[in-house]
């Protein structure tokens, strides 16, 4: 009987109470359930059909929901009923589209059907351009230097052009089931953002109605962390876009670029990319610079330099502010990576995505330091509380 006891005793110690120990077993029965799940996938192909089906419509509605709804507060704050606010501003969005149709759409189709007759003048004069500068002394001496074979990169990248254009023709299919989700979504959306912008504040209260009681106070301050970080970067984004957008066509108007509006436009979807959106953009203007003149490429080299520092010195700092708190390697690798994983939704929704996930892994890390009393606390007066933490990194984002 004694030697059982002692047993048991030292079973306890190195097994039961030791936290090593039972991290490593959490991560054996976590590994176990993602292997069960891998050989069942089958049982949640209908959850990844609706989640596919619903994806678009709700970031869709997400994103138009943070752009409004500090609207609709400060009115209903005023005194003005939501629904009429909302009934409102979906009468002046209706007007927008209109004139915007009206006005902007057929400059932006000209300009987009000269764009494509052009294409293969451009195309003709960047390929003399190519051969001009293969030709020269000066390039020959560093094809001998860097030892290269550019007849053997000409045929890879025809070859690649060639595969890209086969797959082009196969995934007629796939773009047309895509354009068809895209309208459907488009039809959706006002549905779904009018009652998110009647009853959203009852969202939470909802959610929270699942979650064990002991733990509904620091989940709600997890979900107003969270909505914080989501809607400071949507707004933000949306506006630093418009504002690069404005500032390209005024540029491109002043320096006489051709394709201006068009030229904008895309520098302004493309902004919503932190980063690269921008490197992208300059792409096709670049193209067309360098085919219209040297002192063309030069002005937009300037109009491009102009932009970048207006907006990363006084629009960025104004309306961005330092919400996110992520360094800037960390959001190139991160959208790099969620590019590779999830494509062009990936590559849109890996900021506000890290940021989200940042929040929870600061909470849980904060739950994990105070409960297994591992580290000690840097102030021993005051000591580390997820609650109050969330609780003053929200009141700070209010203010």
């Amino acid at each position: 009987m004694g030697n059982t006891h002692i047993w048991s005793d030292r079973f306890k110690k190195f097994f039961i109470n030791n936290r090593f120990v039972l991290f490593l077993l959490v991560l054996l029965l976590i590994g176990l359930n993602v292997l069960v799940l891998n050989k069942i996938s089958f049982i949640f192909t209908p959850f990844v059909v609706l989640i596919k089906t619903v994806l678009l419509p709700v970031l869709l509605t997400g994103a138009i929901y943070y752009l409004l709804n500090p609207l609709v507060d400060w009115l209903e704050n005023k005194g003005v009923k939501r629904v009429f606010t909302i009934i409102g501003l979906y009468l002046l969005i209706i007007g927008i589209i209109t004139v915007v149709v009206i006005s902007i759409v057929p400059i932006v189709q000209e300009q987009v059907t000269r764009l494509i007759d052009n294409f293969p003048r451009y195309s003709y004069e960047l390929q003399i351009l190519f051969e001009n500068l293969t030709g020269s002394d000066l390039f020959h001496q560093f094809q001998s230097t860097a030892n290269f074979n550019l007849n053997e990169i000409w045929q890879n990248v025809s070859e690649q052009a060639t595969s890209i254009l086969n797959n082009a023709w196969s995934g007629i299919g796939g773009f047309l089931g895509a354009l068809k989700d895209f309208i459907l979504a488009i039809i959706t959306v006002p549905f779904i953002l009018f009652y998110l912008l009647k009853d959203g504040k009852k969202l939470p209260a909802f959610i929270l109605r699942f979650v064990p009681i002991r733990l509904r106070n620091s989940t709600g301050h997890v979900m107003s962390e969270m909505n914080g970080q989501i809607s400071h970067y949507i707004r933000g984004q949306i506006i630093v876009s418009f504002c690069i957008g404005i500032l390209m066509y005024f540029g491109f108007l002043i320096i006489g670029l051709d394709y201006s509006l068009v030229l904008a436009i895309i520098a302004s979807c493309t902004s919503i990319v932190p980063y690269l959106g921008p490197a992208i953009a300059i792409t096709p203007a670049l193209i067309i610079a360098t085919v219209t003149s040297p002192f063309m490429l030069l002005k937009l080299i300037i109009v491009w330099t102009v932009v970048q520092l207006i907006e990363g010195k006084f629009i960025s700092p104004q309306i961005m502010g330092k919400t996110l708190q992520i360094h800037p390697i960390t959001i190139i690798f991160v959208i790099l990576t969620a590019g590779n994983l999830f494509g062009v939704f990936g590559i849109i929704l890996a900021v506000p995505g890290y940021a989200v996930l940042k929040v929870i892994m600061t909470h849980l890390f904060q739950w994990f330091e105070m409960r297994s009393q591992l580290y000690e606390p840097e102030n021993t007066d005051n000591e580390t509380d997820p609650t109050a933490t969330a609780t003053t990194v929200t009141a700070n984002e209010g203010q």
